[in-house]
């Protein structure tokens, strides 16, 4: 019953979202069946946000190895080009890669957005953390990121989101619109690290898998609303 009253909460938001488990089970059926990948043989890799909240919902790929994770707060790649060069020497022999990315998000049974309950925690926290502590600076028109050691991703990941910081202001809904700006620069980040890295892949195909992950309440399913999955032939980039 509460997982049904979540359903309809998260469909009012993210209408094409599916259940993480039947997620996995669409995508890897997409992959087996239209194009042929052999599931034994995938590593999978990871650009979510570090947030310990995300890991039931990308491990439910748990048939892939891996996963390599290139993700960090807010998940931005900070791997980089290293990371994805990494990762493209991990494959199995004759095997494939996979790439799942995307913020988070949480949802309140109210249909609050950007907040959730965590476990065994009894008020409401933010989801995506990050995102929410970014959008809070952001609605001080004065405010600058100030790129330094000690809190590099929180700054980096502030200074990417400035390019969509009116868009998100002036949004009807602040918590979705910076998520959303999130995946934009997530997609982005991930397809360029692909291009540049190809020659490192001694495969011919990455999969790639994108999209927000929305938390619900803690130990019911997770949500993903896939943005992107495409099957890139490394030779056509």
């Amino acid at each position: 019953m509460l997982q049904r009253k979540f359903d309809e909460k998260v469909k009012s938001h993210f209408p094409n979202a599916m259940d993480a488990k039947d997620t996995s089970i669409h995508y890897l059926g997409k992959m087996q069946l239209e194009y042929k990948i052999d599931i034994s043989k995938v590593l999978m890799a990871t650009s979510v946000c570090s947030d310990d909240i995300n890991v039931p919902s990308t491990t439910f790929f748990n048939v892939l190895f891996g996963p390599f994770i290139m993700g960090g707060l807010g998940g931005i790649p900070f791997a980089g080009q290293t990371g994805m060069t990494a990762f493209a020497h991990h494959i199995p022999d004759q095997g494939s890669a996979f790439i799942f990315y995307g913020p988070h998000i949480g949802i309140t049974l109210d249909g609050e957005l950007g907040k959730m309950y965590r476990p065994r925690q009894e008020d409401t926290g933010n989801s995506c953390g990050a995102l929410m502590l970014a959008l809070s600076r952001m609605q001080d028109e004065s405010y600058k990121p100030v790129m330094n050691d000690d809190d590099y991703q929180q700054m980096k990941l502030e200074e990417s989101l400035l390019p969509y910081r009116d868009d998100i202001i002036n949004s009807d809904n602040q918590q979705k619109a910076i998520t959303e700006a999130t995946y934009n620069i997530i997609h982005q980040k991930v397809r360029d690290y692909v291009k540049t890295c190809k020659d490192e892949f001694a495969v011919d195909r990455v999969t790639l898998l994108g999209g927000i992950i929305i938390n619900t309440d803690y130990g019911l399913d997770d949500y993903f609303d896939a943005r992107n999955f495409e099957v890139i032939h490394l030779k056509h980039l």
